[in-house]
């Protein structure tokens, strides 16, 4: 029974994603050219002014997010309702106004923001119902269970093995955002993945989600480092003539945004990648409708295993880049932070 209950939960995504395109036409035959593999694509990776959740029998169930627009004062509406308060959405899917063609202020709860709003607070109850048991317990009778005794490990392994290894001694002020940051993109990751409301949503693979993040890091990095780095920065232990050109404290400055530049584009790429492998792979039973039955039916067997293999991968992945991104931020914040003894020489 479980074997066959986890390949169901191995098989979800696949299968839901399977649901979008429609490659059977009004008579009953086949459209060979019906999947807009652009719209098909981004439409599941981007973001929007309603949540798709399924489509039965041709129809289509969403939920109708609210706009929020500033222009002449606030006008609240939704998607459906926008031509009514003079809006229509441009080539990128975003509301401008219908006769100027300028985007207004754009204040949308939008797919991405409500995802991200429920993650927000589906974190703040697994660290809160976590800190509850510790609070009722004593540890030094008793182990973890439940959710204490599953986060724990991953706490200390974080703390211990990451931070405290890469911050040094001053690792305990770090802790908390360290660790809020590795749960908060792995939550974000995980769901993801999962292909029914309120999961699907590509948080951390938008580009605005990384970039706030790596923002944190770089404010993290600079606004608390030591005197030390400062002086690495703006004038290095290097020759003279380089200190006065100035050409190493040109590379040095430069460096302080190339690394949180990197910790931006590696995490929104490889969870925005990994989507689209996911997708294109779904992609090939549709596409292949017109090749016939065998072709068809081949193929959409592959699909779906491939799909399976992915799914699996893509939940590595979900850890990888959160475990990556705080390993990351860590070095960084190490490296504004020496050693003592490094100080004093």
């Amino acid at each position: 029974m479980r074997k066959w209950l986890l390949i169901l939960l191995l098989l979800l995504p696949t299968l839901a994603l399977a649901q979008t395109p429609d490659p059977v036409g009004e008579d009953g035959g086949v459209k060979a050219e019906s999947l807009d593999m652009n719209a098909y694509l981004f439409g599941h990776v981007g973001d929007a002014y309603e949540w798709h959740i399924t489509t039965i029998n041709g129809k289509e169930i969403a939920l109708m997010l609210p706009c929020i627009v500033i222009e002449d004062g606030i006008h609240v509406f939704t998607l459906h309702h926008a031509a009514e308060h003079g809006y229509t959405l441009n080539e990128d899917g975003k509301l401008v106004n219908a006769q100027t063609g300028v985007r207004p202020l754009d204040l949308s709860i939008t797919k991405n923001v409500l995802g991200l709003m429920i993650d927000s607070v589906l974190l703040v109850l697994l660290i809160l119902l976590c800190a509850r048991w510790y609070k009722k317990h004593d540890v030094l009778k008793e182990k973890p269970t439940g959710l204490a005794a599953l986060l724990e490990p991953v706490i200390v392994m974080i703390e211990q093995d990451v931070i405290k290894d890469a911050v040094g001694p001053e690792y305990k002020r770090f802790s908390p955002y360290l660790l809020t940051a590795f749960f908060f993109i792995l939550i974000n990751n995980l769901m993801g993945i999962v292909p029914v409301f309120p999961g699907g949503a590509n948080i951390t693979g938008n580009i605005a989600v990384t970039a706030v993040l790596a923002i944190f890091t770089f404010l993290m990095v600079n606004l608390f480092g030591s005197k030390h780095y400062w002086k690495e920065v703006l004038w290095p232990d290097v020759p003279l003539f380089l200190k006065a050109i100035p050409i190493m404290p040109l590379i040095e400055i430069l460096g302080l945004f190339t690394k949180p530049f990197s910790l931006m584009i590696r995490l929104f790429a490889n969870i925005l990648a990994g989507h689209i492998m996911l997708l294109s792979v779904i992609a090939l039973i549709f596409l292949s409708v017109a090749l016939g039955p065998v072709l068809n039916g081949s193929l959409t067997v592959i699909a779906a295993l491939f799909g399976v293999f992915l799914d699996c991968l893509e939940l590595l992945v979900a850890f990888i880049q959160a475990y990556v991104f705080t390993m990351l931020s860590a070095v960084f914040i190490g490296l504004a932070h020496p050693q003592p003894e490094h100080e004093t020489n």
